[in-house]
């Protein structure tokens, strides 16, 4: 059984101004203030770094560090309270301003980033002294993170990090689905940061030469080396966009799209939908966010592709002309792309999986309307949870006995990844699944789709 790790909810105290010109300072106070509202309010992590002011105002590397040390203290969440249990004789009192989260940043920093324990140690002795309700524990910061910097090999020995950075619920739900050696896999494939994925117009191999990557998937371009997306060949010129190889299988489930009507429900941010304009379809894009189809649509200006876009509530939406093909991707718990939103193990829970399943189910079954007699429907989650996918499936047909029938998925139709295709003849991919032949290639996001005819 994991240890849940330590909540300190309360909000930061008012800071001593002589500390907030210290280099570095201001990365780990707003690493600590970002990772708290994450844990403890249960925010999503892109929302707290856009709406964050600190973070905001950093430059460039420093944003890049803050998001490295919040990346690695949600990671390995669970290793690190584990060692605070076995550095602390008792629980730290709630009301004690940031202080678990600035042990938890500086501890991030000392064991998985590459930052030397005298700086993690002094800035974070310096924001528990700078904040009003965690001064009084400054000296215990400092000495746990001292302690912890001599005494690293036996603190940190025999932790089960599988275990302990998976929440309880997790875990089971995938020994349960998987297997224990599969949901190990899994487990420690979320250790790791993601790699970048592009999906490209055309001559994957071409662009793979280009920007030094490798082809993996069913055609999808990994890169190997880092640096701001924005400043690759072929951005400008809008020749590929950003998306997870799984991310990139479901569009090709419906086909030869040429010339035929398409909708993709939940569209925002449009790799789907750019796959399928691409492809040659005539798009239409629902989504119920007009902000996120603000963004969907300067993705199709930078790319030269033409869609329709529609803001809607798709439990609402109801087309002029039934589609030829309907691409659903669901709202869902998202656990399959914890290797890039580390905080959605922790701001998500069992009863959120419970939840979407009914907009899923609701969703699903208005599509039946949707789509021509025989014309497809491809439905698809990036979670990796059964009933988000397997169990969904299966109901839908049963519920719509003689409307609709699935049509098995062949592995040649995603570039042979015969892994992800289960007996029923569903799309299943794992994070702990191979994308391609190098090393490097291990890992995508867990995916998950089926496909049906209407009859």
């Amino acid at each position: 059984m994991n240890k849940r790790p330590h909540t300190n909810p309360k909000p930061s105290g008012e800071l001593a101004p002589e500390t907030s010109h210290k280099p570095g300072f201001a990365v780990r106070k707003a690493a600590a203030d970002i990772l708290g509202n994450v844990v403890h309010k249960r925010r999503p992590l892109d929302g707290e770094l856009e709406a964050h002011s600190g973070f905001r105002q950093l430059a460039a590397n420093d944003r890049a560090l803050a998001r490295a040390i919040i990346g690695a203290a949600l990671r390995h969440r669970g290793e690190i309270s584990e060692i605070l249990d076995r550095l602390l004789d008792r629980s730290i009192p709630e009301k004690t301003g940031r202080v678990v989260d600035i042990l938890h940043v500086a501890i991030a920093q000392m064991l998985f980033l590459d930052i030397p324990d005298r700086a993690a140690v002094s800035l974070a002795v310096d924001h528990a002294a700078a904040d009003r309700r965690a001064r009084p524990y400054k000296g215990l910061v400092n000495g746990v993170l001292r302690r912890l910097g001599r005494e690293r090999d036996e603190v940190t020995a025999d932790l089960e990090a599988d275990s302990l950075n998976t929440p309880d619920w997790l875990l089971e739900n995938w020994r349960s689905a998987y297997g224990e050696e599969t949901a190990g896999a899994i487990a420690r494939a979320h250790q790791g940061e993601a790699g970048l994925d592009l999906t490209v117009k055309s001559d994957p191999e071409g662009w793979a030469k280009k920007l030094e990557g490798e082809v993996v998937g069913a055609g999808s371009v990994r890169l190997t080396r880092k640096g701001p997306v924005e400043a690759l060949e072929g951005f400008e010129a809008g020749e590929w966009w950003v998306q997870d190889a799984a991310a990139a299988l479901p569009a090709r489930l419906l086909g030869d799209v040429r010339g035929l009507t398409a909708a993709d429900i939940c569209a925002a941010p449009g790799g789907k939908t750019a796959q399928l304009a691409a492809a040659g379809a005539e798009v239409t894009a629902v989504d119920i966010s007009r902000n996120r189809l603000k963004r969907l649509e300067a993705n199709m200006a930078r790319l030269g592709l033409s869609v329709t876009t529609v803001a809607a509530d798709a439990r609402a939406f109801e087309p002029q002309e039934p589609f030829d093909v309907i691409l659903l991707d669901a709202p869902c718990s998202a656990t399959g792309t914890i290797r890039r939103h580390p905080d959605v193990p922790w701001i998500k829970q069992a009863y959120d999986v419970e939840k979407l399943s009914e907009i899923q189910r609701d969703l699903l079954d208005r599509t039946v309307s949707w789509v021509k007699p025989g014309g497809l429907i491809v439905y698809c989650t990036c979670s990796l949870e059964p009933q988000e996918g397997e169990a969904q499936a299966a109901a839908f047909v049963e519920r719509q006995s003689g409307k609709v029938g699935l049509v098995p998925i062949d592995p040649k139709e995603i570039g042979g990844l015969g892994d992800c295709v289960t007996k029923e003849g569903y799309l299943r991919c794992l994070p702990c699944h191979k994308a391609g032949t190098a090393a490097e290639s291990t890992g995508m996001d867990g995916f998950f789709a089926a496909r049906f005819r209407r009859f």
